[in-house]
């Protein structure tokens, strides 16, 4: 609906509890108690007309008779008083509820929704348990415990694991800043609360429980802005196959629903983990060892078996041990016993004293291959744990981001681990789990340096769009569904992509003989058939054809087979091409397929005819640049084999790259496209060519921009302009423009990057390019102007941006030009851009905060329509609003 008043669902100043009940295993018995024991500072009240008071409160007979408006109502009464209640309390101003009731019909849910609605009143649920804000000491649910206050956000869609969460955080002493369940989240969704959390200054991080997306533009829009200022953490249900179904492609069956999920997650930014336990393993790694970038673990243990655990588990979740440096090794070999390991794991021996603990520490905090430590500790008589830890634990807590920590044992152990966690210090239960949460983190830094990596541009030119419309246009004029081999290849070649020469379709096998004359050389001979989509499964395919009768005899054997094993299929011909020798080329496939839940996504893994058997594949969401091609490229094993070996040249990347950028455009560009393979695709040192292709169309037209869960470059808004007699290209911004934005901000007189940025101008960082250079075009905008025959190259002249709330009612600009630029019209060009824009997507309001002092901005925006006023918040700096939209004068 909107992200208006979540600020009432979970921090209200006043709750009323409708269906609040004295009758035993009612829930709403239970949520009253719960609201009534929580701590919870504001008016509550219950609401029910059997009763006179309830827990030694007034209980009011309804909406009307409460003496206060709720911020926050809970309902806990029966599905058709639903809409009723929603209607009433909207009448009186109340802006949230949280539907507890379960057995809604779809009738009374849109009921509920439409008597929302014109109030803007926001629902939680149905059927869900509630919601806790320990901080507020507000339980609004019928969870069986309370929980503590702390920094972790916890949204779960199913309430059951909500509960069962609860108790296992409450053991473990975890505390949370909200606790939320969605339930069937007829209005807020995980959305929503994405984006308000992100905001929320009592949250560090966020952990999500999703069975299911109903609105993947949006989860992805305010996942990629939530996982920009914070850990987000998923755990998703259905890992299991069950349900990847059969498809007529290769990519439609290896396209299965839980691997689209987990590249939206990477997509976004992300951590996926794979059980509950590991949601807050990571969560707590994240809070205490985030800072941490090493790629390598160093071990210090004082005792070889749990070395040899922690070597193990490493081993097997592919984390690297670093190797102690010389400096090192003589640093060690001086504080150290003469058998000692000698490597890591540094093993320091079982009788270790507590000075011991501290040498090794010191040697490795002054190691820089030491980056990372992971601190196992096992009991001995010899020395107290406690001792050790309280003589190591202010040590480490200088260097904490630096170091994990493990405990082995139970009791003899708890007052170490104690001192330990009060410190800050991570710490884990066994060597395997600390090791798993390691790797946790080079997976979170991955995914988090894939949403901030600037890419190289692509060399792929433009599409010939025209030609590919032409062979859509005629196969579904023509009532066909699947595109011969030969319009297939054309419709690929049309985007750039190479592919092998194919002779047109031969309708007999004299007439196959005879192509394969005039080619001259060893040829490839292909069945043609509307019902035989994988013709070398089917016997359709002959390699190495030399000489007429070759040709002519296999083509006759084909027709033979087929007529025997599959009478019922329709035969055309067939195709003739030339054999295409390659001999270090490695076989792969690119596929697009149409997701139920994501939309169109691309694959690419080994290809050739085992392509599912082998199952070496990896899927993305487009739009893809070339960063992004790569790592989907570097997630498959086949990406070892195009890196070279022994005799074989690296494979050209880029070329590859490009096909998978050419693949995700046809997407955008061709609605109808709803299946793809290339496959086999041959990539070697001389680049890369298509030996087959298959594509299925659809008029119902399920690919296309509209469906594409990351809204790509909007293409459509470039445009050319003459401008003080030069001519310069305006455009939205692009992930490939961080150069050229880094060089026009560092040209910048110091004053106007004040003007801008409202501080002292500073050394801008990657991360902060990249925040405004890759942009999410759903929510945001940025045109830039760009003098494409600048000397020394293009140059940008400045830049426009507009940042829309998820709601679009209002956007905030931002504008700047070249200092050397300024008064000559540009920063007008520039505003009125945005204002066009703002006007075309439906955003209401306007608005910009400038410093007093910036008169040239204050006069620009007068000039466009915009009023003007202090700013309470801030007495250095105006609010200019613009609520009229559009083009000015």
């Amino acid at each position: 609906m909107t992200q208006r008043h979540l600020d009432r669902l979970l921090t209200p100043r006043s709750v009323a509890v409708y269906g609040a009940s004295d009758k035993p295993a009612r829930v709403g018995t239970t949520v009253w108690r719960n609201l009534a024991s929580g701590g919870f500072k504001g008016p509550i009240a219950p609401v029910n007309p059997r009763l006179q008071t309830l827990d030694g409160m007034r209980c009011h007979a309804g909406t009307a008779a409460l003496p206060f408006v709720p911020d926050l109502a809970v309902l806990c009464t029966p599905p058709d008083s639903i809409a009723g209640l929603v209607a009433e309390l909207g009448e009186r101003g109340t802006r949230a509820a949280i539907v507890v009731t379960a057995g809604l019909t779809p009738a009374q849910k849109q009921a509920a929704l439409d008597a929302a609605r014109p109030h803007v009143l926001r629902l939680l649920g149905p059927n869900c348990i509630g919601l806790l804000n320990p901080r507020l000491g507000l339980n609004a649910s019928f969870t069986q415990a309370g929980a503590r206050p702390g920094e972790l956000a916890l949204v779960s869609q199913s309430g059951a694991l909500m509960t069962a969460l609860l108790d296992w955080a409450n053991t473990e002493g975890i505390g949370f800043s909200h606790l939320i369940s969605l339930g069937e989240h007829m209005d807020v969704d995980f959305g929503d609360l994405l984006d308000h959390l992100a905001t929320d200054r009592h949250t560090r991080a966020i952990l999500l429980y999703i069975e299911s997306i109903t609105s993947p533009r949006k989860f992805m829009s305010a996942a990629r802005a939530a996982a920009r200022a914070k850990p987000v953490i998923v755990v998703k249900a259905g890992r299991a196959p069950a349900g990847i179904k059969a498809a007529a492609s290769h990519t439609g069956a290896l396209a299965g629903e839980d691997i689209v999920f987990d590249a939206a997650i990477r997509r976004a930014g992300m951590l996926r983990v794979d059980t509950l336990k590991e949601l807050f393993i990571a969560a707590e790694t994240l809070a205490r060892f985030r800072d941490n970038r090493s790629a390598e673990l160093m071990v210090m243990t004082n005792g070889g078996g749990a070395g040899v655990m922690v070597a193990d588990a490493a081993s097997a979740l592919g984390v690297r041990l670093a190797q102690p440096g010389e400096a090192l090794m003589r640093r060690l070999d001086a504080v150290l016993p003469a058998n000692w390991s000698h490597g890591n794991p540094i093993d320091i021996i079982g009788d270790a004293p507590v000075q011991r603990y501290l040498d090794t520490l010191n040697a490795l905090f002054d190691a820089p291959e030491a980056g990372a430590i992971l601190f196992v500790h096992a009991p001995t008589a010899i020395v107290a744990s406690r001792d050790i830890a309280e003589a190591c634990a202010p040590r480490i807590a200088t260097r904490r981001g630096r170091v994990m920590s493990c405990w082995l044992g139970g009791d003899t152990i708890a007052p170490a681990r104690r001192l330990f966690e009060a410190a800050g210090i991570a710490d884990y239960e066994a060597p395997e789990e600390a090791v798993r949460a390691f790797a946790l983190m080079q997976t979170y830094r991955r995914n988090q340096a894939a949403l901030r990596q600037t890419p190289a541009a692509s060399a792929a030119g433009e599409p010939d769009l025209a030609r590919a419309r032409r062979l859509i246009d005629a196969a579904l004029a023509a009532g066909r569904e699947w595109l011969d081999e030969i319009d297939a290849k054309a419709l690929i070649a049309a985007y750039g992509i190479p592919a092998v020469a194919t002779r047109r379709v031969a309708a007999t096998p004299d007439a196959a003989a005879a192509a394969a004359f005039e080619i001259a050389a060893p040829v490839v001979l292909k069945i043609v058939s509307p019902d035989i989509l994988h013709k070398s499964e089917a016997g359709g395919v002959r390699l190495d054809l030399r000489g007429e009768e070759a040709v002519r005899a296999a083509a006759r054997g084909m027709l033979e087979r087929l007529r025997h094993e599959r009478p019922e299929a329709r035969i055309d011909g067939f195709s003739v091409q030339a054999m295409a020798e390659r001999p270090h080329a490695q076989e792969l496939i690119v596929g697009a397929h149409v997701d139920p839940v994501f939309g169109p996504v691309l694959l690419f893994g080994q290809g050739g005819t085992a392509v599912e058997v082998l199952g070496d594949r990896a899927v993305a969401l487009p739009p893809l640049n070339r960063a992004l091609a790569r790592e989907l490229i570097e997630r498959t094993r086949v990406a070892r084999l195009l890196a070279g070996y022994r005799d074989r040249p690296p494979a050209q990347l880029d070329a590859l790259c490009d096909v998978l950028i050419a693949v995700a455009r046809m997407l955008a560009d061709l609605p109808e496209l709803a299946e793809l393979d290339i496959n086999p695709l041959w990539a070697d040192e001389g680049g890369v060519l298509a030996l087959d292709a298959r594509v299925r169309l659809s008029a119902a037209r399920p690919a296309g921009v509209a469906s594409f869960a990351v809204r790509p470059y909007p293409a459509e808004l470039e445009r050319t302009l003459a401008w003080q007699g030069r001519s310069v290209v305006m455009r939205p911004i692009r992930p490939e423009d961080e150069a050229l934005h880094r060089e026009f901000l560092e040209a910048a007189d110091p004053e106007d990057l004040r003007m801008r940025f409202f501080e002292a101008p500073h050394r801008l960082s990657h991360d902060e390019l990249a925040r405004m250079t890759q942009i999410d075009y759903e929510r945001e905008m940025a045109f830039v102007v760009v003098d494409p025959q600048a000397p020394g190259g293009p140059r940008t002249l400045g830049v426009a941006r507009l940042v829309r709330d998820p709601d679009n009612v209002e956007a905030e600009f931002a504008v700047m030009v070249r200092s050397e630029l300024k008064g000559q019209g540009l920063g007008r060009v520039l505003m009125q851009a945005l204002l066009d824009y703002a006007a075309a997507r439906g955003t209401q309001q306007i608005v910009g905060h400038v410093l007093r002092e910036n008169r040239a901005m204050l006069a620009l925006a007068k000039s466009l329509g915009f009023d003007s006023r202090a700013d309470r918040d801030q007495p250095s700096e105006i609010l200019l609003v613009c609520r009229r939209v559009g083009r000015v004068g």
